[in-house]
């Protein structure tokens, strides 16, 4: 028999693989928006405190201030570390719908429709949107074509080589994302020449000569799976 409630999707990547994401549901959603609106407004009140001795200066400050936080808060984070504060600490991450980590563009989208989201004044449309939609998407989601998931749940079928995670050291396109897992994958079964020839390739990203580039490379790939 089947589980009354099964929040598991798989995707297949470009090169055949299988990856497994967990859907986060409401539930966990929300509270991770009660942990962002938390972290805003602490933000806020001591910027306020600190405007307050600024006098009419302060008040401009102060209306900047808010506005950055409030609409490139989300952006920032789930572009950079791929989930806000509030995401990471219950453990989500906001993916592509093929499972790749998004970038400024979809993080920018995703909090660009953020206002419809929250209409009537509340985050209603985006309860509502989310509970009629099968992987529990808002409409930003729907829009940017992303999906948030329990990151500490996911798995994925890809062995790659041990090798410590390497952020990357710039933004990339999905399809340069899927490269790199690709290299780090099939490195595996190549000679370390061979490896090492193709690696340098990309020495003006990676930097160091063949072995050292492509060492930073499985390591890019192993951060890109969520590895930390």
């Amino acid at each position: 028999m089947s589980p009354l409630l099964d929040t598991r999707r798989y995707v297949e990547t470009p090169e055949g693989v299988e990856v497994a994401i967990d859907v986060a549901g409401p539930v966990a959603r929300s509270w991770a928006w009660i942990l962002d609106l938390s972290i805003r407004w602490f933000g806020n009140i001591w910027v306020g405190v600190i405007c307050a001795f600024l006098g009419d200066a302060g008040t401009g400050v102060f209306l900047v201030w808010v506005f950055l936080l409030e609409w490139f808060y989300p952006v920032v984070f789930e572009a950079w570390r791929g989930a806000t504060p509030g995401k990471m600490a219950l453990g989500l991450v906001v993916l592509h719908d093929d499972g790749t980590p998004v970038g400024w563009r979809a993080a920018l989208v995703r909090s660009l429709l953020r206002f419809v989201d929250h209409l009537p004044g509340a985050p209603l449309f985006g309860l509502l949107s989310m509970g009629l939609s099968r992987d529990f998407k808002r409409l930003g989601d729907h829009a940017a074509g992303t999906v948030v998931a329990y990151k500490h749940r996911a798995r994925s079928g890809i062995a790659l080589p041990t090798v410590p995670a390497v952020p990357l050291p710039m933004p990339l396109a999905v399809h340069e994302q899927r490269a790199i897992i690709d290299f780090a994958q099939r490195s595996r079964s190549w000679t370390d020449e061979r490896v090492s020839e193709l690696a340098e390739l990309l020495v003006p990203m990676v930097g160091g000569p063949g072995a050292v580039a492509a060492r930073r490379l499985q390591g890019m790939a192993r951060w890109l799976l969520g590895g930390r």
